[in-house]
């Protein structure tokens, strides 16, 4: 890589720190996080979406519990030297301020290091800021041919490229940073930044150098999954490629990395299990109510594609991890005795990209005739709520034909709901209950869809029309389920569970009388399973059986309960199967 090449990927990488920066102090504006410095150290201001919110938030929260746990133990020992805490790529983070405000620095400072132009607009940040100046207390600012940028007395600020470690050295140790005291070493998202071989000098030169240190790394992970491959994507269109992940592509891959650098001990684990493991359930239920949030599959897959690890040295940081492993927090065993069932990709015809969507349900209307409609995804070029329905016929053992359904009738139009439930009342009618077309707009009523063909018998239209099956409230919930159970002989539909606009999970339910489409009472005995939405439901021995899914605090759920059907109603009981199946939603 030439001097053009490096120039214009370090500027690449540096406007990465502006956009997190943004995004940092959009999220303590939405109460997310308790921090005042954020939004004084950026130019400008941002509102992120919510999911970017919880990304940043989970993030904040790893790297908040691993920096007070690391001086929770150095003040625990008051013989011990000055504990330092030395940021590498900082950026604008607020660190330094935080812990300063908190009274956390009585007996600590902080050093950061980033690219020489970030560092110096920092500092020049700072010093036009009367707030943050006023915390600091006395400091100056360094000479333009010198590499610190920014210094108090308990907070230097330097700029130098990661990559030149002997000139890192020298700067460190001008700047007064010693080689034997406490030190926490953190590195949020800054590795895959840099080539495998510099990271890995970058590693070993710590672990060399500070022999009672903690390196705390926050970093992406599992980059060959279709979620891998975006996010991959997403950085290489920012010109700024993510580096070494194939090389470590999991949490245990990373902790070797520390171990066999020279990191006696080394414990990581993915942002899914921070969240199960050391977030209070009140906690949760904080954030649940902070601002409108319903895209579960994604901040799940974002958390399984991030991990925090923690590398440490020194009997002193040994002795006990900052992330103990929790042995409540579900693994899947690949070894199941359960077995796996056979699965393989069907070709959809032409249209396969129209089926890039989630949110949707799909219904059997007859042996090779499916029908989809609704959910999130790809239409005309652009990501939408799909409006469009489709199709699916089987015409060979493993070849689909997909129809796209773009005639609604005279009737009412589809309404773009996601999350909701289709029913087959026959093989060209189907009963449409819930769903929402925003996390503060519910999809009332009940829909009944009805397939016909049109007099050339070329291509299927739909027909759509609103049945009134009873009070909107009933409806007023998406990520329910609606299963066909049997009373007095007769056919119904137990609607259960799911969320809405006010209850971030609903443990209630409801019997549809198929024949009417009119709601009725019926009894239901035992003691009720707990809340939850996202779970799964089928028909079994003319009751229902419900299993997983997602509780009031994000828990996921390992549960399963029989709705069995007694003599003048129905019955709830458990199901107790061994071994229990992993929570799941």
């Amino acid at each position: 890589m030439g001097p053009r090449s490096r120039e214009r990927r370090a500027g690449a990488v540096q406007s990465t720190n502006d956009s997190s920066a943004l995004s940092k102090s959009s999220l303590a504006s939405r109460g997310y996080v308790d921090d005042a410095f954020a939004s004084l150290l950026v130019p400008a201001t941002a509102r992120r979406a919510p999911l970017i919110h919880r990304g940043y938030y989970i993030r904040a929260r790893a790297v908040s519990h691993c920096v007070h746990a690391f001086l929770r133990r150095t003040s625990a020992c008051p013989d011990a030297p000055r504990a330092q805490i030395l940021s590498l790529g900082a950026g604008s983070d607020s660190l330094y301020f935080r812990l300063k405000a908190s009274g956390l620095l009585a007996r600590a400072g902080v050093w950061e290091v980033d690219f020489l132009e970030v560092a110096r607009r920092k500092a020049e940040r700072i010093g036009e800021t009367p707030e943050l100046c006023a915390l600091i207390g006395p400091f100056q600012r360094g000479s333009p041919e010198s590499a610190l940028c920014f210094e108090s007395l308990d907070y230097r600020i330097l700029g130098l490229d990661l990559r030149q470690l002997r000139q890192l050295d020298e700067a460190l140790d001008a700047a007064g940073l010693a080689a034997a005291a406490p030190t926490l070493l953190l590195a949020e998202a800054v590795l895959t930044y840099l080539q495998p071989s510099s990271a890995a000098a970058l590693i070993a030169w710590a672990a060399r150098r500070f022999p009672n240190a903690l390196f705390v790394l926050y970093e992406q992970t599992k980059p060959h999954d279709a979620f891998g491959q975006v996010m991959l994507q997403h950085f290489q269109q920012l010109n700024s490629p993510l580096h070494g992940l194939d090389l470590f592509p999991d949490v245990e891959a990373q902790r070797r990395r520390f171990l066999q650098a020279g990191w006696p001990a080394c414990s990581a684990m993915d942002m899914n299990e921070f969240y199960r493991c050391f977030l209070p359930a009140e906690e949760r239920l904080r954030v649940e109510r902070l601002e409108p949030f319903d895209e579960f599959e994604e901040w799940h897959l974002k958390c399984a594609h991030y991990f925090i690890l923690t590398a440490s040295r020194g009997d002193a940081l040994s002795q006990t991890p900052v992330l103990p492993p929790s042995e409540a927090f579900p693994r899947v065993d690949p070894a199941s005795p359960s077995g796996l069932l056979a699965a393989r990709v069907v070709t959809s015809g032409s249209q396969g990209s129209d089926l890039k969507r989630y949110g949707h349900a799909s219904v059997l209307l007859s042996p090779g005739i499916v029908l989809s409609t609704g959910g999130f995804g790809e239409q005309e070029g652009r990501h939408c709520r799909v409006s469009t329905l489709h199709l699916f016929s089987k015409y060979r053992q493993a070849e689909w034909q997909s129809t796209r359904i773009c005639g609604c009738g005279t009737g009412l139009q589809w309404d773009g709901r996601l999350y909701h439930t289709m029913t087959r009342l026959s093989d060209t009618r189907v009963l449409v209950l819930g769903g929402r077309l925003s996390p503060l707009s519910p999809a009332l009523g009940a829909l009944q869809l009805h397939l016909w063909k049109s007099e050339d018998n070329s291509t299927e239209s739909l027909n759509v029309t609103v049945t009134k099956v009873g009070s909107d409230y009933t409806l007023s919930r998406w990520r329910h389920s609606a299963t066909e159970v049997s009373y007095q002989n007769e056919k119904h539909l137990f609607v259960y569970g799911g969320r809405n606009v006010v209850e971030p999970a609903l443990s209630d339910w409801h019997f549809l009388h198929v024949g009417t489409m009119a709601w009725v009472r019926i009894p239901v005995k035992g003691d009720a399973p707990e809340a939850r939405h996202s779970h799964s439901a089928c028909p079994w021995q003319e009751g229902a059986l419900i299993t997983g899914g997602l509780g009031a605090f994000e828990e996921p759920l390992k549960s399963i309960v029989f709705l069995r059907p007694i003599s003048g109603g129905f019955l709830w009981e458990s199901v107790d199967i061994q071994p229990r199946i992993t929570p799941r939603s």
